[in-house]
């Protein structure tokens, strides 16, 4: 790998990724970071990344949709990888506008596939590394867990946005060869993450006084898997992950929102020097969204068999680092 394009490099998980190879890495090449900068997007994301590595690392601006842009990078660049976050990610956002879920995550991640196969003439040596979310499996009931040939039964539009890129990347390997691998991967959390999403929501709810309101009856699971974990699986995989495989990441660390929600109200009580329940008493129930799944658990013994991963993280550990970063970077 000389010159690896990261989509979706300004987001959540892109930008710990990017952070993640430069400093944690060997990789001694080029980072082309392409990102349309929506909402979810931002470039303080990259801290001093720019700065310090000035001559590796590359912004451009651009829709994965835009097939003339991202052509004129692959050339400008030389891409040889590809590692694919860029995606609408929020499942109540595409409830009320499924539109652009529909066109970045399915025709973002065709059109970036097309690309792949018309510049790289050569396959040998480039890798398409396709990032995906456990959701595509659907709900599971008190017991059993998501293995890489459970079958896909999504339920939401984001959901079924990412089933659909997963079918298309699966379909260009074999239909054209396309060097790809997909990783499917249960709920991150950490620094870096939009305030949409649970964790960093209920912390800024938390610190402005405000109620927490949580889903039904918050018994719903989730597996929850510290960002740079997941960052340190895809690193695995595009060394020595085989081509046309799909591999599982979990954090094996499922919660009932509700239990989680009681443990970051405890540890951003204790960080700020609040009484042990001083922000439970902001918690409310409010209706349940539409097609709410039940429970996601991830089964990632192939990964840890085959590639000898493990996450390092533990969740008490993990939560207390988000904690820290969020009280550390009140403006974001």
């Amino acid at each position: 790998m000389k010159n690896i394009l990261v989509t979706g490099g300004a987001g959540f998980i892109g930008s710990n990724f990017i952070h993640y190879l430069f400093e944690n890495t060997s990789f001694d090449g080029k980072v082309i970071n392409v990102d349309k900068l929506t909402y979810a997007g931002n470039l303080d994301n990259l801290g001093e990344i720019p700065k310090k590595y000035g001559k590796r690392y590359f912004f451009e601006e651009a829709d994965i949709i835009d097939y003339d842009r991202i052509i004129g990078i692959f050339e400008r660049y030389d891409i040889d990888t590809i590692v694919h976050f860029a995606a609408e990610s929020h499942v109540d956002r595409s409830i009320i506008g499924p539109s652009d879920f529909v066109m970045t995550n399915v025709l973002g991640t065709f059109n970036l596939l097309e690309v792949a196969r018309k510049y790289w003439s050569d396959f040998h040596g480039k890798r398409f590394h396709h990032v995906s979310t456990d959701e595509v499996y659907g709900s599971l009931g008190k017991t059993g867990y998501f293995f890489e040939n459970t079958a896909y039964n999504p339920r939401s539009p984001y959901s079924a946005s990412k089933a659909s890129s997963d079918h298309f990347v699966r379909a260009y390997f074999h239909t054209y060869g396309l060097p790809v691998s997909i990783s499917n991967c249960s709920n991150n959390y950490g620094p870096r993450q939009f305030t949409e999403k649970l964790i960093p929501f209920m912390i800024k709810n938390m610190l402005e006084g405000k109620p927490l309101p949580i889903y039904g009856d918050g018994k719903n699971i989730r597996d929850w898997l510290y960002v740079d974990d997941h960052c340190s699986a895809i690193w695995l995989i595009l060394n020595n992950g085989n081509i046309g495989e799909i591999y599982n990441i979990g954090g094996e660390c499922e919660l009932e929102n509700m239990d989680l929600l009681n443990i970051l109200c405890e540890v951003v009580a204790k960080k700020t020097g609040k009484e042990k329940d001083h922000y439970k008493k902001l918690i409310s129930f409010v209706k349940d969204r539409p097609g709410h799944d039940k429970r996601y658990a991830i089964n990632c013994n192939k990964i840890k068999m085959e590639l000898g991963w493990k996450h390092k993280v533990s969740f008490e550990d993990g939560i207390k680092k988000t904690v820290d970063w969020y009280l550390e970077n009140i403006k974001y």
